[in-house]
């Protein structure tokens, strides 16, 4: 036998991206993408994302195989087919957050090497500020992205264009004259970069996590397996597709020939409006959105069940027994922007059916155990390296091995090694329990991590930009519980001599924030304090300010 070697006819290199061609031949006339009075079919959205793909590879653009194509937008049709037409075309797909600030931004464009960005048009004055930092030989070309706009957004978009920065086209513009005959690019090797992901809007040290086509492959199989996803959903798209990818989402409901029901703006009365209207039977949500579906004053009863896939902060179990209380089905998963997508679900068991509804939802705020395509994962003792006891109480490091884990961290090793290291894992940096059952639990983000609605806040970048306020002496963040956002970022800080809480206030420390922060990362609270508690060698004591937070009204 060892001399039956692969061959070309069986080792076809994994992707994705194949998922649309049959999607076009088994789906063709069915719906794919939904949104205010745009319906199209998978067969045009293939031919759509082909004729982008055909543009981007062509002399004109001169997108070369392996650069990095950026995409700023919210849920909407063009920001969908960008998830293939960009790696159609042989670039990296680099989905950014358009909740950044133009500086943030900018720092991401400059370390992602961006050579074009397709533009949401209600993001164009923010996108055209990022690109003013930029160096002139650094300023990617943009495209502008017309989903439910009007003339008069391409006018002023074209109006504002400078020689320093090239505005080609709309994204109308770049389909149309495009080949919908073209033969996209299959990737030379499964391990070749598909997508670069930022895990967040780090200024001093953005981590651009690179995934390579295996990785996404395995991480959307899993999206559909771990959540039995069937033939033709409909599918509510309340997940950003900047997050992850919309945990794999955008791929895999190509998979199962779903329609996609885009939603620029997520609340509870469009919600609650597009299920009933679209008879929607899955989505996926933080937390935080299950809380405001379940405190809107005009909720009602589901006509038909609708499975939640939540994620992110984890969830309380009362979110969940609400939620579900109103017809929603919540299944509850864990994983990182590393490991593209949920790797971790909680798995129901039949037994658990008879429980009563608060045991039922204590169960599901359980993050669970690894997914079927996924290889492992454990909690380590941060001491020993060795398995932590599965008894719920003892708390390690949450670690994993699989194939959907990164390739590793955009121009950083030394990132990449202090996670992906020689014992062969991959090392969260956040903390749990493994319970008897084998299904772990999150106790603890990681330390400098704050989840505000699905956001990722790192506290060392407020906290940085705290210290440059001339009367702040120390200062330290931690996540504030919130019924409505998850987490919170709350700031304690101490003063220096001189100055004290009368001088300097709350509202004046949260004005200074706003002007260096987007809007999300500004602390919701301040405290001061006269000094912050600190261990022997000088570190401050954070589990100390958590326990603070959580008794602040």
């Amino acid at each position: 036998m060892e001399l039956l070697l692969p061959h070309p006819s069986n080792s076809s290199p994994l992707t994705v991206l194949g998922f649309l061609d049959r999607a076009a031949s088994v789906y063709g006339d069915s719906p794919s993408l939904v949104h205010a009075t745009t319906t199209h079919t998978w067969s045009e959205t293939h031919s759509r994302c082909l004729r982008v793909a055909s543009t981007l590879s062509s002399s004109s653009l001169g997108i070369n195989r392996g650069q990095v194509v950026s995409v700023i937008g919210h849920n909407v049709p063009s920001v969908y087919e960008l998830q293939f037409a960009v790696p159609m075309s042989g670039a990296v797909l680099n989905n950014i957050n358009p909740r950044l600030d133009a500086h943030a931004l900018s720092v991401v464009l400059r370390h992602s090497e961006s050579k074009l960005v397709f533009v949401d048009h209600q993001s164009s004055s923010l996108v055209l500020e990022a690109v003013s930092f930029l160096p002139k030989n650094e300023k990617p070309r943009l495209v502008l992205l017309q989903d439910d706009s009007n003339t008069s957004d391409i006018a002023n978009m074209s109006t504002s264009s400078s020689a320093d920065v090239d505005f080609l086209d709309t994204y109308e513009g770049v389909m149309e004259r495009g080949d919908s005959e073209f033969k996209w690019v299959r990737p030379n090797n499964e391990w070749n970069p598909m997508v670069l992901n930022y895990t967040s809007g780090t200024t001093s040290s953005p981590k651009g996590v690179v995934l390579s086509h295996r990785a996404v492959f395995m991480s959307t199989v899993n999206s559909l397996l771990y959540w039995s996803m069937p033939n033709r959903p409909v599918y509510l798209w309340t997940l950003p597709m900047f997050h992850a990818n919309g945990w794999g989402y955008t791929w895999a409901t190509a998979a199962v020939g779903a329609t996609n029901i885009c939603v620029r703006r997520v609340d509870a009365p469009t919600i609650f409006e597009l299920i009933d209207k679209h008879q929607v039977t899955h989505m996926c949500a933080a937390p935080m959105v299950l809380n405001m579906l379940t405190n809107y004053p005009a909720r009602k009863q589901l006509n038909r069940p609708v499975q939640v896939m939540t994620a992110g902060a984890p969830p309380p179990a009362t979110v969940i027994s609400s939620a579900e209380n109103l017809g929603f089905n919540v299944s509850h998963g864990y994983g990182l922007t590393e490991t593209g997508g949920l790797v971790v679900t909680c798995a129901w068991k039949p037994e658990w059916d008879g429980l009563g509804q608060d045991e039922r939802a204590k169960l599901k705020s359980r993050q669970g155990i690894r997914t079927a395509v996924f290889a492992e994962a454990d909690v380590l003792d941060t001491l020993t390296g060795k398995s932590v006891k599965r008894d719920g109480v003892t708390v390690g490091e949450i670690v994993f091995r699989g194939g959907s884990v990164m390739l590793g961290y955009y121009k950083d090793p030394e990132g990449t090694a202090g996670c992906m290291r020689g014992d062969g894992w991959f090392y969260t940096g956040d903390i749990g329990v493994m319970h008897p059952d084998g299904y772990l639990e999150v106790k603890d983000r990681s330390k400098d991590v704050i989840i505000c609605g699905g956001e990722n806040i790192s506290s060392t970048e407020v906290e940085t930009v705290l210290y440059t306020n001339q009367a702040v002496k120390e200062a330290a963040v931690v996540a504030k519980p919130d019924k409505m956002w998850g987490e919170t970022p709350c700031a304690f800080v101490s003063l220096k001599c001189g100055d004290d809480g009368g001088a300097v206030t709350e509202r004046e420390i949260r004005e200074f924030c706003k002007k260096k922060l987007p809007k999300y990362m500004v602390p919701r609270n301040v405290v001061f304090m006269e000094e912050l508690p600190k261990t022997s060698t000088g570190k401050i004591q954070k589990f100390l300010l958590r326990q603070m937070a959580k008794s602040l009204p």
